[in-house]
């Protein structure tokens, strides 16, 4: 069974990516769960639906996240829970941060140049929330030591 890292833009609007351990994207996705309740029982499927995981990575924080992170300890998944700077200081320079409509504009582009370098087909639509999990995903299977360096094509 292959090891496998979710990230996820966490909120009722949620990003999801997921990566296999040579570092490549598999998948990408937006869900609004809508409510707490619809968002609990998501979690439990999503993380069912993915026998091979070995890492949850989270940005953001509070109840919703506990519910993540609750979930994924149940199933002894490691997490990580981050912050929007911690992958945006690494993957992004000052520059394309200094507004959040300029950090979610350059997201997107380089979520498209991961999708890519993954050999994913290219999104018809790219939501913002997807576009930051692929981020996410990006900073974590580097963090956790999946990917060494970033391919050039995905340098800032």
């Amino acid at each position: 069974m292959a090891d496998y890292l979710l990230a996820v833009d966490m909120g009722l609007k949620t990003g999801l990516a997921l990566y296999a351990a040579d570092g490549r994207l598999v998948w990408y996705r937006s869900r609004n769960f809508g409510a707490s309740g619809r968002l609990r029982r998501g979690v439990r499927t999503i993380l069912h639906d993915l026998p091979g995981l070995a890492w949850l990575v989270i940005e953001g924080g509070g109840p919703l996240a506990d519910i993540w992170l609750k979930e994924a300890q149940r199933r002894g998944v490691s997490t990580l829970q981050i912050s929007a700077e911690t992958w945006r200081t690494s993957l992004l320079y000052d520059r394309q941060q200094r507004t959040g409509q300029k950090a979610k504009q350059t997201a997107l582009a380089m979520a498209r140049r991961v999708i890519a370098w993954s050999n994913l087909p290219g999104p018809t639509a790219l939501r913002h929330d997807a576009a930051e999990a692929i981020l996410i995903g990006l900073w974590a299977v580097r963090e956790v030591g999946w990917l060494s360096r970033l391919p050039a094509n995905l340098q800032p």
